[in-house]
Formats: structure tokens, C-alpha cells, sequence
């Protein structure tokens, strides 16, 4: 790749201190709402949502010492992790996925939060196996929502009572370990009561798998109310790097 010219480098500079004051405050929001809940802010994991921004967007967040990056789509996740390898990033996958992408996912995540069904067990654990590599999957939960919107996922997920039993299918699998727990607030209510309902599927779950401490939750419109019920992992687009035009 040529280097950039004097426009170029403005342009890559201007969006580095975009992205910065952006993160800067995102950060602060997290730690603002850990002191609300009487949580240490290191507790928390902020994943950048990067679907739909550039391989130059992954960097500059590599840059300003941001290593786990999200992505929902594996089409667009694949090569944007080819583009962005050797620079120490963890990626997620948190969209809704397809059987027949498993195996491509499994080849640069480290991270599946979307597994919602048994079918993708047995997929993924071929893609690990494949790849020689453990992979890190989260089962998700419909904590009440009915269709899928354009969000950093999709809303979807086990019921609460099917939780058990697909947890058990992941941590019994070759390659793959059970992190935990991910859901998304139902689209147009409260979302602090499912994530109380969450947090106590959370602990349900750990009483048989202690390992399994995650608990992916919250975006940017409902960060707080995560937080103040255990998140883990925190998943933020649009308020780092901006709307999408």
C-alpha cells in the first residue's frame, strides 16, 4: 500500500481525534455508571462495534488501545480481521449466525456471543477443532423480543428454560469453551428488569459452570442499566465511531 498523501494524513488524523474524544467519553460513561452500581470499571470489557466502518477504523482503535472488536456480519468480519491481522485484537462475533458461516467464523473469532441453538454446537466446535484453537462461545437469551432488528445483533436467542441445556451442548464440545451469557434489552421497553432477569440466569448458570462469568450486555442507549446488573462486556458502536452516513 502507498503511503498517504498530506490530505490523507489529515483526513487519518481528523478521524484519530474524532474516535479518541469519542472513546474518552464512552469510557467515562462506564465508569461512571460502575461507580453507580459500586463496580470497579476494570470489571468491564468495552467491545468496539466496528460493523460497517473500515479496516482503518479497527487500526485506529488498535491504536488508542481498544483490542476487542465486534462484528455481526462474518461476510464483512472475515477479511476486516485478514486486514487487521498481527495487531493483537480479539475479535467477537455478535450477530446471528448462519450453520454454514460457522466455520469461517471459528477461523479469526475468539469470541461467538450468538449461540442460539444446538445446530451451531457441532460447527463451531469443527471450526475450533479445524483451526486448532479454543473458541469462547456465549449462549444468547430473547429476554422478550419477538423480531429481528438492525442492531449491533440481532434480537433473538433460547428461551430461559433452554439455556441449561444448550450451556451444557457448548461446554461438553471439542474446542469450544462456555463463556457465559449475552442478550439484548427488548426493543422499546425498560430494559433494567430483563437485564435483572439476565443477571440472575448468570448465576443460575455459573452454579453448574463457575467458569462461565460473562455477561455480554448493554449498547449505547442502555449502558447503565447493563452495568448496574452485572455486565461483563459491553458492546458500543455508533458512540465511537459516529452514525454511519
Amino acid at each position: 500500500m502507498g503511503s498517504l498523501t498530506g490530505a490523507g494524513r489529515q483526513e487519518q488524523q481528523r478521524r484519530t481525534e474524532q474516535i479518541r474524544a469519542n472513546l474518552a467519553a464512552v469510557r467515562e460513561d462506564i465508569a461512571a455508571a460502575a461507580r453507580k452500581a459500586d463496580r470497579d470499571p476494570s470489571e468491564i470489557t468495552l467491545i468496539a462495534v466496528t460493523k460497517t466502518y473500515p479496516a482503518s477504523d479497527v487500526r485506529i482503535l488498535a491504536e488508542l488501545g481498544v483490542l476487542d472488536v465486534g462484528e455481526n456480519r462474518d461476510q464483512e468480519a472475515a477479511p476486516k480481521a485478514e486486514a487487521t491481522a498481527g495487531l493483537g485484537l480479539r475479535w467477537h462475533f455478535i450477530g446471528q449466525l448462519q450453520t454454514n458461516k460457522a466455520g469461517s467464523v471459528a477461523g479469526y473469532a475468539d469470541f461467538v456471543h450468538s449461540v442460539d441453538r444446538l445446530r451451531l454446537v457441532p460447527a463451531l466446535s469443527k471450526g475450533a477443532l479445524r483451526y486448532d484453537k479454543e473458541l469462547t462461545c456465549l449462549v444468547q437469551v430473547d429476554l422478550g423480543n419477538a423480531e429481528p432488528v438492525d442492531a449491533n445483533t440481532a434480537r433473538g436467542g433460547v428461551l430461559p428454560g433452554e439455556v441449561p441445556a444448550l450451556a451444557e451442548a457448548i461446554a461438553e464440545a471439542p474446542g469450544l469453551n462456555l463463556g457465559g451469557l449475552m442478550a439484548v434489552a427488548p426493543l422499546g421497553a425498560d430494559p433494567a428488569p430483563a437485564f435483572a432477569r439476565l443477571h440472575e440466569l448468570a448465576l443460575s448458570l455459573r452454579s453448574t459452570h463457575p467458569s462461565a462469568t460473562m455477561i455480554s450486555a448493554g449498547m449505547s442507549g442502555d449502558l447503565g442499566e447493563a452495568v448496574a446488573a452485572g455486565a461483563t462486556h459491553v458492546r458500543i458502536g455508533s458512540a465511537i465511531l459516529g452514525i454511519r452516513r
